[in-house]
């Protein structure tokens, strides 16, 4: 899939990922994944459903979806560029994505947020009703790089 608005193109081929630009901004600027190493977002990328969003070819946004194509999709590793934020680019990347024929008739769909509800809730998003019922084994800052004492 891929739509043209504005001058930015959103697409899903997995062709167009600049995955030096996807990393830089995970290793470097996410909360979520600093310091990732350059061949676990490569790894994850091709495990994944992609999606991207591009101005004159240059990689400014990025969202993926790890999924079975079937029953569960979790969306995870998303973001744009900080000067292109606070122009409706995510908002239309999630129109997409959540049309797209893999991502239809799931069971459920999740994601974890520490900062982004008001844009996820516009789409359906809600806090678990029984967050209880969830479990995790959560590694906090795998990525980091550490010194032994």
């Amino acid at each position: 899939m891929e739509i043209a608005a504005n001058g930015f193109i959103f697409s899903d081929d997995p062709a167009r990922i600049d995955i030096a630009a996807v990393h830089h901004y995970l290793s470097t600027q996410s909360y979520w994944a600093r310091e990732i190493p350059f061949e676990t977002v490569m790894r994850a990328i091709d495990g994944s459903l992609c999606f991207g969003i591009y101005q004159d070819s240059k990689q400014i946004g990025f969202a993926r979806w790890i999924t079975d194509k079937t029953t569960f999709a979790y969306l995870a590793d998303v973001y744009t560029e900080e000067e292109y934020r606070g122009k409706g680019l995510m908002k239309q990347l999630m129109s997409l994505m959540l049309f797209h024929p893999d991502l239809q008739n799931l069971r459920r769909y999740q994601l974890s947020t520490r900062d982004a509800h008001g844009l996820y809730s516009q789409f359906g998003f809600k806090p678990l009703e029984t967050p209880d019922n969830q479990m995790a084994i959560v590694i906090s800052n795998p990525y980091e790089k550490r010194e032994d004492n």
